[in-house]
């Protein structure tokens, strides 16, 4: 029997899968990975050198942005966004003084708003004329407002407890510079400053306070007009010496600058009778002894100088004639109104009223 002849059919071959669809999606999320991360390492600031974000304690997370994105790459803000979203920033706001340097990126950055990592600030407390002034610098300088500043400083309750009224408040001021948070409360600060002038009343300055006749308060008290009445330097102590000179003798101050605290008005180039009638325990021309309290925050230098005053007899003492700053001083009255003659021409001669 023949055998029919059959072809031999090949079965056909199964479909080869397509991986061109799987690898072009697979380079996007690549792509994308690579540009999340390069943004998120990618420098954010536009600066070259450390910026500083400010976040005050009314910010959310809008107004966050808002404050960086003036200074921050486009790239970097959008990772920044995503961070901000994916951990809940929104709840974890926190106000304060963050530094931005220039090689910092998005994630680092984040970490730093989101743990609260404040940069300080070297703050510098001023020589000044009133608790006012100061408020002003403060105001200028932290979070907090001017007016609650002000506040804090008319607190009496919060100025018991650290054993200053508002009229001795500006003892508590040491002259120098000091790292704090940017967000440091009135109170906090009060109690740093307390701290601090703690340990400058050291055992030393405290005898010689003492060995004078004087408490703490009272030698910042003098040394408040001694700051007011020269800036040079090396005559500070003989006018300290002077002052101290007339309260062992129970003589009255007769301190310009205190008629001028009295009065509100720091711009008076001159003392006239008028002014001498302001009824005011500052007024040394009207009251014997030392006033309230000091008449602003005198530097460390006056204080000292009062601390170590010269030992002399000068009880009296008036600006030199050439405006010099310095002064001329006179062991008696009729010495004394011949030296205020001669100021008092050359006042009138320059027409200063």
């Amino acid at each position: 029997m023949t055998e029919t002849y059959k072809p031999h059919v090949l079965a056909p071959e199964p479909p080869k899968k397509s991986y061109r669809w799987w690898w072009i999606v697979g380079s996007i999320v690549v792509a994308l990975l690579v540009a999340l991360l390069v943004a998120l390492f990618f420098p954010l600031s536009t600066k070259s050198k450390t910026v500083f974000v400010y976040i005050d304690k009314d910010d959310n997370v809008d107004s966050v942005f808002h404050k960086t994105e003036a200074v921050a790459q486009p790239l970097s803000l959008t990772p920044l966004r995503l961070l901000v979203t994916a951990f809940g920033y929104a709840d974890h706001v926190r106000p304060g003084r963050y530094a931005l340097p220039s090689t910092t990126g998005s994630l680092f950055f984040f970490r730093t708003l989101r743990n609260g990592q404040q940069e300080a600030v070297h703050l510098t407390v001023p020589v000044v004329r009133s608790m006012d002034q100061m408020a002003e610098r403060l105001g200028a300088s932290l979070m907090c407002s001017e007016k609650e500043w002000q506040a804090a400083f008319n607190d009496t309750v919060l100025l018991r407890k650290y054993g200053v009224t508002k009229a001795t408040l500006p003892m508590l001021f040491v002259p120098n510079t000091y790292d704090v948070y940017w967000t440091t409360t009135p109170e906090k600060f009060l109690a740093r400053m307390a701290k601090e002038s703690d340990l400058f009343w050291s055992l030393e300055r405290e005898g010689k306070a003492k060995k004078a006749g004087f408490t703490p308060a009272e030698i910042v008290t003098i040394a408040s007009i001694v700051e007011q009445e020269t800036a040079y330097g090396p005559e500070k102590s003989a006018v300290a010496g002077m002052y101290i000179n007339r309260l062992h003798k129970g003589m009255k101050l007769q301190a310009d600058p205190t008629v001028k605290f009295a009065l509100g008005n720091f711009g008076l180039r001159r003392i006239l009778l008028e002014h001498l009638k302001v009824n005011s325990p500052y007024n040394t021309y009207m009251y014997e002894g030392l006033p309230p309290g000091p008449i602003g925050v005198p530097s460390v230098e006056s204080i000292d100088a009062v601390l170590d005053y010269q030992h002399h007899n000068y009880l009296f003492m008036c600006a030199k004639e050439d405006f010099s700053g310095s002064h001329n001083f006179a062991e008696t009255y009729e010495a004394h109104q011949a030296n205020a003659k001669r100021y008092t021409d050359a006042l009138n001669a320059r027409g200063i009223k």
